[in-house]
């Protein structure tokens, strides 16, 4: 028995080096095979759009396909689920907004732990949302709007993304602040959403500006306040709804890639390098200034204490208004 349990051990020390050397060639050797970026919201929005700008580099760099797989409804939790349930191998990664950080004070039960069940890689991009209505709206300022609202309480509708979606937020906010009452129309994500405010179907929507811009440029809609404390480089002629008479209100998105929990941490660190490189990189900041965003390429623990803050800072707000989760 002895001599069997020395054998036994003698193998075992011999295996323990080659298990190491293989799972450090496999951090070594990452990506080996597609990576799936999983957006979860409709196409054509700012998180669809940031992951296929930052995918596109990701695939030059490394030599394979970045496949962007959108994956909207829910606020976001149906595609977050599938990435707290996908394997932490670094090949299935989950682009958000705010909107991940607030949806536990909007739904009651979550499939998956909003701290815990992921690592934050990195915020890609900042940038303010803009007030837009559909043309037919009589309101061309923020003032106007408010006294709008204030003659039809209830009776204004609003288009979001869904509960917790930054539109929602942003939203939340006015009606707090201007101490008016409208209801909210919840879309699939942010493609939808403006859709249907282009449409006529729902009067205004706060939205990315990049999801929106093409249709203000075209006459479709009407933008009338930027949600930031300072104007957008893309829109200097666009006030803040703050200098427009509503003060303390300030929104700033941001736009971060999540991974599934317990990632290894060197693989971690080659995602978090390589979308810091990219989102520095010229030629993608010249094209997310096309879309209003700023580049950002923090560092993991930088990501979750702003993940933290933002639940504190809105948790605070949302339960001030009666906000209820479902």
């Amino acid at each position: 028995m002895n001599r069997i349990t020395m054998r036994s051990l003698a193998a075992l020390a011999s295996i323990l080096p080659l298990a190491g050397a293989l799972a450090q060639g496999t951090a070594q050797t990452y990506p080996g095979k597609p990576i799936r970026w999983i957006v979860p919201s409709s196409a054509g929005g700012a998180n669809d759009v940031l992951a296929r700008i930052v995918g596109q580099k990701l695939t030059q760099a490394w030599g394979q396909q970045v496949i962007v797989d959108v994956r909207p409804g829910a606020g976001g939790i149906i595609g977050s689920d599938l990435t707290a349930k996908a394997a932490p191998d670094g090949y299935t990664i989950l682009i958000v907004a705010p909107g991940y950080a607030l949806n536990p004070y909007f739904y009651k039960s979550l499939p998956y732990d909003t701290l815990k069940d992921f690592e934050r890689v990195t915020v890609l991009a900042n940038a303010p949302n803009v007030l837009v209505v559909h043309p037919s709206v009589p309101a061309k300022n923020v003032k106007e709007l408010i006294a709008l609202a204030q003659s039809q309480p209830g009776q204004i509708n609003y288009a979001s993304s869904g509960r917790g979606t930054g539109g929602q937020l942003c939203a939340e906010l006015f009606q707090s602040l201007a101490k008016v009452k409208m209801v909210a129309v919840n879309y699939k994500g942010a493609g939808d959403s403006t859709r249907a405010v282009v449409s006529g179907e729902v009067g205004l929507l706060f939205s990315a500006t990049g999801a929106v811009l093409p249709m203000a440029q075209a006459g479709k809609l009407r933008m009338i306040g930027v949600s930031g404390r300072q104007r957008s480089a893309l829109l200097p002629d666009v006030p803040t709804i703050e200098e427009q008479g509503l003060r303390g209100y300030d929104y700033l998105g941001w736009y971060g890639v999540l991974a599934p929990a317990k990632i290894p941490r060197d693989i971690l660190g080659k995602l978090h390098a390589e979308m810091v490189r990219a989102v520095r990189s010229s030629d993608v900041i010249e094209r997310f200034a096309q879309f209003g965003f700023e580049p950002s390429g923090n560092t993991p623990e930088e990501f979750t204490a702003l993940v933290q803050s933002e639940m504190a800072r809105w948790g605070k707000l949302l339960r001030a208004i009666g906000v209820q989760p479902e």
